[in-house]
Protein backbone atom coordinates (compact mmCIF):
# COMPACT_ATOMS: atom_id res chain seq x y z
CA UNK A 1 0.00 0.00 0.00
CA UNK A 2 2.71 2.36 0.83
CA UNK A 3 4.47 1.82 -1.92
CA UNK A 4 1.28 2.36 -4.23
CA UNK A 5 0.85 5.35 -2.83
CA UNK A 6 4.58 7.12 -3.20
CA UNK A 7 4.60 5.35 -6.70
CA UNK A 8 1.22 7.54 -7.00
CA UNK A 9 3.00 10.90 -6.04
CA UNK A 10 5.97 9.93 -8.28
CA UNK A 11 3.64 9.71 -11.27
CA UNK A 12 1.79 13.27 -10.32
CA UNK A 13 5.39 15.18 -9.87
CA UNK A 14 6.13 14.40 -13.32
CA UNK A 15 2.87 15.99 -14.59
CA UNK A 16 2.67 19.55 -15.85
CA UNK A 17 2.25 23.11 -14.92
CA UNK A 18 0.86 23.75 -11.43
CA UNK A 19 3.44 25.00 -8.17
CA UNK A 20 5.96 27.69 -9.91
CA UNK A 21 4.54 31.21 -10.21
CA UNK A 22 6.38 34.47 -12.23
CA UNK A 23 5.25 36.20 -9.22
CA UNK A 24 4.14 35.67 -5.65
CA UNK A 25 0.91 35.85 -4.69
CA UNK A 26 -0.21 38.45 -2.15
CA UNK A 27 -2.57 36.28 -0.50
CA UNK A 28 -2.79 32.18 -0.64
CA UNK A 29 -4.65 29.69 1.31
CA UNK A 30 -5.08 25.61 1.02
CA UNK A 31 -7.42 23.50 2.79
CA UNK A 32 -6.13 19.47 3.37
CA UNK A 33 -8.66 16.73 4.25
CA UNK A 34 -7.69 13.08 5.10
CA UNK A 35 -9.83 10.35 5.79
CA UNK A 36 -8.88 6.92 6.82
CA UNK A 37 -11.99 3.66 7.82
CA UNK A 38 -11.17 0.21 8.67
CA UNK A 39 -13.14 -2.79 9.45
CA UNK A 40 -12.49 -6.17 10.58
CA UNK A 41 -11.31 -7.34 13.73
CA UNK A 42 -10.57 -3.44 14.85
CA UNK A 43 -12.79 -0.61 13.41
CA UNK A 44 -11.15 2.60 13.01
CA UNK A 45 -12.35 6.14 11.39
CA UNK A 46 -9.81 8.88 11.35
CA UNK A 47 -10.58 12.46 10.08
CA UNK A 48 -7.19 15.31 9.41
CA UNK A 49 -7.88 18.62 8.33
CA UNK A 50 -6.51 21.57 7.95
CA UNK A 51 -5.90 25.25 6.86
CA UNK A 52 -2.88 26.84 5.99
CA UNK A 53 -2.82 30.70 4.47
CA UNK A 54 0.28 32.98 3.47
CA UNK A 55 0.23 36.86 3.06
CA UNK A 56 2.87 38.76 1.87
CA UNK A 57 2.43 42.46 1.89
CA UNK A 58 4.90 45.50 1.52
CA UNK A 59 5.98 45.28 5.11
CA UNK A 60 5.12 42.28 6.33
CA UNK A 61 4.95 38.31 5.82
CA UNK A 62 2.62 36.70 7.72
CA UNK A 63 1.77 32.65 7.99
CA UNK A 64 -1.20 31.60 9.71
CA UNK A 65 -2.23 27.62 10.42
CA UNK A 66 -5.39 25.30 11.85
CA UNK A 67 -5.28 21.55 12.10
CA UNK A 68 -6.99 18.94 13.42
CA UNK A 69 -7.14 15.17 13.94
CA UNK A 70 -9.78 12.87 15.41
CA UNK A 71 -9.80 9.27 15.88
CA UNK A 72 -12.40 6.63 16.58
CA UNK A 73 -11.85 2.88 17.31
CA UNK A 74 -14.29 -0.28 18.04
CA UNK A 75 -13.05 -3.28 19.25
CA UNK A 76 -14.51 -6.31 21.18
CA UNK A 77 -14.57 -6.34 24.50
CA UNK A 78 -14.02 -9.19 26.65
CA UNK A 79 -17.78 -10.24 26.46
CA UNK A 80 -17.89 -10.08 22.94
CA UNK A 81 -19.94 -6.87 22.97
CA UNK A 82 -18.45 -3.62 21.03
CA UNK A 83 -16.55 -1.07 22.87
CA UNK A 84 -16.17 2.53 21.01
CA UNK A 85 -13.19 4.72 21.95
CA UNK A 86 -11.77 7.96 20.99
CA UNK A 87 -7.42 7.41 20.42
CA UNK A 88 -6.99 10.57 18.63
CA UNK A 89 -8.66 14.14 18.84
CA UNK A 90 -6.13 17.49 18.78
CA UNK A 91 -6.38 21.12 17.52
CA UNK A 92 -3.51 23.55 16.76
CA UNK A 93 -3.63 26.84 15.67
CA UNK A 94 -0.83 29.20 15.28
CA UNK A 95 0.16 32.71 13.54
CA UNK A 96 3.04 34.05 13.06
CA UNK A 97 3.38 37.84 11.87
CA UNK A 98 6.83 39.09 10.12
CA UNK A 99 7.67 43.05 9.85
CA UNK A 100 10.49 43.29 7.50
CA UNK A 101 13.42 45.95 7.96
CA UNK A 102 15.04 47.97 5.53
CA UNK A 103 16.42 44.32 4.33
CA UNK A 104 13.15 42.65 3.81
CA UNK A 105 14.64 39.55 4.56
CA UNK A 106 15.78 40.28 7.91
CA UNK A 107 12.50 40.67 10.27
CA UNK A 108 11.01 40.61 13.43
CA UNK A 109 8.61 38.55 14.27
CA UNK A 110 5.49 38.30 16.31
CA UNK A 111 4.10 34.03 17.33
CA UNK A 112 1.64 32.79 18.65
CA UNK A 113 0.08 29.27 18.86
CA UNK A 114 -2.55 27.18 21.01
CA UNK A 115 -3.20 22.98 21.38
CA UNK A 116 -5.51 21.21 22.79
CA UNK A 117 -4.95 17.08 22.65
CA UNK A 118 -7.09 15.60 24.66
CA UNK A 119 -5.18 12.34 25.24
CA UNK A 120 -2.08 13.85 25.67
CA UNK A 121 -0.11 14.88 29.44
CA UNK A 122 -2.02 18.41 28.58
CA UNK A 123 -5.20 20.33 29.17
CA UNK A 124 -3.48 23.00 26.64
CA UNK A 125 -0.55 24.83 25.67
CA UNK A 126 -0.46 28.13 24.37
CA UNK A 127 3.28 29.77 23.47
CA UNK A 128 3.43 33.53 23.03
CA UNK A 129 7.23 34.64 21.27
CA UNK A 130 8.60 37.92 20.07
CA UNK A 131 12.25 37.59 17.89
CA UNK A 132 14.49 37.73 14.65
CA UNK A 133 13.50 35.87 11.78
CA UNK A 134 15.87 35.56 8.48
CA UNK A 135 14.93 34.40 5.28
CA UNK A 136 18.34 32.96 4.11
CA UNK A 137 17.74 31.30 1.08
CA UNK A 138 15.15 32.09 -1.87
CA UNK A 139 15.91 31.28 -5.36
CA UNK A 140 13.81 29.48 -8.04
CA UNK A 141 13.59 26.17 -6.42
CA UNK A 142 14.40 27.02 -2.50
CA UNK A 143 13.58 28.79 0.29
CA UNK A 144 15.04 28.86 3.69
CA UNK A 145 14.54 30.72 7.21
CA UNK A 146 14.91 30.60 10.93
CA UNK A 147 13.36 32.05 13.86
CA UNK A 148 14.54 32.76 17.32
CA UNK A 149 13.38 34.45 20.26
CA UNK A 150 12.25 34.60 23.67
CA UNK A 151 8.79 33.64 24.67
CA UNK A 152 6.04 32.56 27.46
CA UNK A 153 4.45 29.44 27.40
CA UNK A 154 0.66 28.78 29.12
CA UNK A 155 0.40 25.20 30.23
CA UNK A 156 -2.11 22.83 32.59
CA UNK A 157 -1.75 19.06 32.57
CA UNK A 158 -4.48 16.73 32.72
CA UNK A 159 -3.73 17.11 36.52
CA UNK A 160 -5.02 20.60 36.57
CA UNK A 161 -1.34 21.90 37.52
CA UNK A 162 0.02 25.17 35.70
CA UNK A 163 3.37 24.93 34.47
CA UNK A 164 3.60 28.03 32.90
CA UNK A 165 7.80 29.51 31.82
CA UNK A 166 9.92 31.47 30.27
CA UNK A 167 10.83 29.81 27.21
CA UNK A 168 13.15 30.36 24.17
CA UNK A 169 11.67 29.74 20.85
CA UNK A 170 13.61 29.01 17.81
CA UNK A 171 12.40 27.42 14.52
CA UNK A 172 13.15 27.04 10.52
CA UNK A 173 10.63 26.53 7.81
CA UNK A 174 12.15 24.72 4.03
CA UNK A 175 10.31 24.45 1.02
CA UNK A 176 11.74 22.58 -2.11
CA UNK A 177 10.24 22.93 -5.60
CA UNK A 178 11.31 19.52 -6.82
CA UNK A 179 8.82 20.27 -10.04
CA UNK A 180 6.18 22.93 -11.48
CA UNK A 181 3.83 20.03 -10.27
CA UNK A 182 5.77 18.57 -6.83
CA UNK A 183 7.42 20.45 -3.52
CA UNK A 184 8.87 19.34 -0.29
CA UNK A 185 8.34 21.28 2.66
CA UNK A 186 9.95 20.66 6.27
CA UNK A 187 9.00 22.72 9.28
CA UNK A 188 10.99 22.38 12.70
CA UNK A 189 10.14 24.10 15.92
CA UNK A 190 11.24 24.02 19.59
CA UNK A 191 10.58 25.65 22.65
CA UNK A 192 12.63 25.27 25.67
CA UNK A 193 11.43 25.97 28.98
CA UNK A 194 12.17 25.27 32.54
CA UNK A 195 9.26 23.16 32.67
CA UNK A 196 9.22 20.92 29.58
CA UNK A 197 10.94 21.53 25.97
CA UNK A 198 8.00 20.99 23.43
CA UNK A 199 9.22 20.30 19.76
CA UNK A 200 7.36 19.80 16.51
CA UNK A 201 8.10 18.66 12.92
CA UNK A 202 6.10 17.99 9.08
CA UNK A 203 7.55 16.73 6.59
CA UNK A 204 5.30 16.65 3.76
CA UNK A 205 5.37 15.54 0.00
CA UNK A 206 2.61 17.49 -2.25
CA UNK A 207 1.81 16.98 -5.77
CA UNK A 208 -0.88 18.34 -8.16
CA UNK A 209 -3.49 15.83 -9.11
CA UNK A 210 -5.00 18.83 -11.47
CA UNK A 211 -5.97 22.15 -11.27
CA UNK A 212 -6.14 23.29 -7.94
CA UNK A 213 -6.17 19.93 -6.32
CA UNK A 214 -3.70 18.11 -5.11
CA UNK A 215 -2.07 14.83 -2.93
CA UNK A 216 -0.33 14.99 0.00
CA UNK A 217 2.20 12.77 1.99
CA UNK A 218 3.20 14.09 5.36
CA UNK A 219 4.84 12.82 8.18
CA UNK A 220 4.17 14.78 11.80
CA UNK A 221 6.01 14.28 14.80
CA UNK A 222 4.91 16.42 18.39
CA UNK A 223 7.61 16.18 21.54
CA UNK A 224 7.34 16.92 24.69
CA UNK A 225 10.04 16.38 27.72
CA UNK A 226 8.18 16.21 30.49
CA UNK A 227 5.06 13.77 30.47
CA UNK A 228 3.37 11.87 33.10
CA UNK A 229 4.85 8.00 33.37
CA UNK A 230 1.77 6.50 31.47
CA UNK A 231 2.06 8.93 28.99
CA UNK A 232 5.04 8.76 25.58
CA UNK A 233 7.12 11.55 25.00
CA UNK A 234 6.49 11.26 21.11
CA UNK A 235 3.43 11.39 19.20
CA UNK A 236 3.73 10.86 15.20
CA UNK A 237 0.91 10.90 12.51
CA UNK A 238 1.44 9.46 8.84
CA UNK A 239 -1.31 11.02 6.50
CA UNK A 240 -2.19 11.08 2.84
CA UNK A 241 -4.67 13.71 2.49
CA UNK A 242 -6.62 15.78 -0.77
CA UNK A 243 -5.11 19.43 -0.87
CA UNK A 244 -6.92 22.14 -2.57
CA UNK A 245 -5.68 25.48 -3.03
CA UNK A 246 -8.25 28.09 -2.91
CA UNK A 247 -5.99 31.31 -3.91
Amino acid sequence: MKKRVLATIIAFSLAPSAFAQDKPKPFTMEGELGFISTTGNTETTSINAGITAHQELEMWSNDYLIEGLYKEETVEGDDGEDVEFTSAQKFFASAQGNYKLDNPDNRLFGFASFEDDRLSNFNYQATLALGWNQKVLQNERHTLEYSIGPGYSFVETQDGEDQDSVIVRASTAYTWLISDTSKFTQTLSTEVGSENTKSRAESALTAVITGNLSMRLSFKMDHNSDVAENRDNLDTETAVSLVYNFF
